[in-house]
């Protein structure tokens, strides 16, 4: 396993800015550890709430930049929707977020040729047309996003050993 640490100093600072930055202050300590890459090989030197915190963070940013259509475009559909991510979550207590990737799991499955699809910008654009059906899982993703960031920020915070050493 890759040790993963985070300086006290830094996790004072990001605490004092909120939730966000504190989540993001492991984000950063685990993507240090791993060469800033998630592939197989530096999946296998993290567990697997390291793996998770890091799908989060992977799962925000495309969801808050260009929704679950984004994200299965990019290519992304696979790592989610075939991992556990949902049921982690689910150990989390993140039971409602879970249940949103569970959701998203069956329009992928039922859209994801079309989707995942080489396309023009244009083309793309037009999925968002197309598959109206994710704008509720969207729309739930980006109401819920701060309840969920700082739920996360409590499950590290009382998992801290889990995540990082803080020294």
């Amino acid at each position: 396993m890759k040790e993963v640490i985070v300086k006290d100093s830094r996790l004072q600072q990001a605490a004092e800015e909120g939730m966000d930055a504190f989540v993001g202050a492991f984000v950063e300590a685990i993507r240090t550890a791993t060469g800033g890459e998630l592939t197989a090989e530096t999946m296998a030197e993290l567990n697997s709430d390291q793996i998770t915190l890091l799908a989060w963070d992977m799962l925000h940013e495309e969801v808050m930049d260009g929704g679950f259509v984004q994200l299965i475009h990019n290519g992304l559909g696979e790592f989610f929707f075939k991992n556990p991510f949902a049921k982690a979550l689910k150990q989390w207590g993140l039971r409602d977020l879970s249940k949103l990737i569970y959701d998203a799991h069956t329009l992928w499955l039922k859209h994801r040729e079309v989707i995942e699809k080489e396309c023009t910008d244009e083309e793309f654009m037009a999925l968002f047309e197309q598959f109206p059906e994710f704008d509720d899982l969207d729309d739930a993703f980006v109401e819920n996003e701060e309840q969920w960031t700082d739920d996360i920020a409590h499950y590290i915070d009382d998992h801290l050993e889990k995540f990082a050493t803080i020294k």
